[in-house]
């Protein structure tokens, strides 16, 4: 797995961001970059379960699942992949998601002169790499945007 990091710094108070960026209206739209029908079941709750999900090519469900591992209000949320959804199924024993168990998304942020940086750091596999550089800072850009537009 690599360690992949992205950043971007909106110009809002961590309040703001922090709301946008999980809740289920606004989590769909900056998502859409990855997936244009982007969503989340669960909550962000530190211990809960939360499942990723958007339709796969032949229109079934597809997504990842992962632990709410910490979630610090304001200050960082942090994930930990336990399987995949696969034709609206959990599927946490076939090698595809053994393959990726384990492995982290965190989202940091801190504020400062009502300006807030969210810094994200993830786990990934070598040939998801080139997606998640072309993808993460759009969906970055994405989210500030909307913030920004509601500040």
């Amino acid at each position: 797995m690599e360690k992949l990091r992205y950043s971007v710094t909106v110009n809002a108070p961590v309040q703001d961001v922090w709301t946008t960026m999980l809740d289920d209206a606004t989590y769909r739209e900056w998502t859409s970059v990855f997936n244009s029908e982007s969503s989340y079941e669960g909550n962000w709750n530190q211990g809960s379960e939360i499942r990723f999900l958007g339709p796969d090519g032949d229109g079934s469900v597809a997504g990842m699942i992962a632990t709410v591992e910490e979630n610090r209000p304001n200050e960082l949320i942090s994930l930990r992949y336990i399987g995949q959804v696969v034709n609206g199924e959990d599927d946490t024993t076939s090698e595809a998601a053994k393959a990726f168990m384990g492995a982290y998304e965190k989202y940091a942020f801190s504020e400062s002169e009502g300006a807030t940086t969210v810094d994200v750091e993830l786990d990934s596999d070598e040939e998801f790499v080139a997606m998640f550089d072309d993808a993460w800072p759009l969906a970055l850009a994405k989210l500030k945007a909307i913030v920004e537009s509601r500040s």
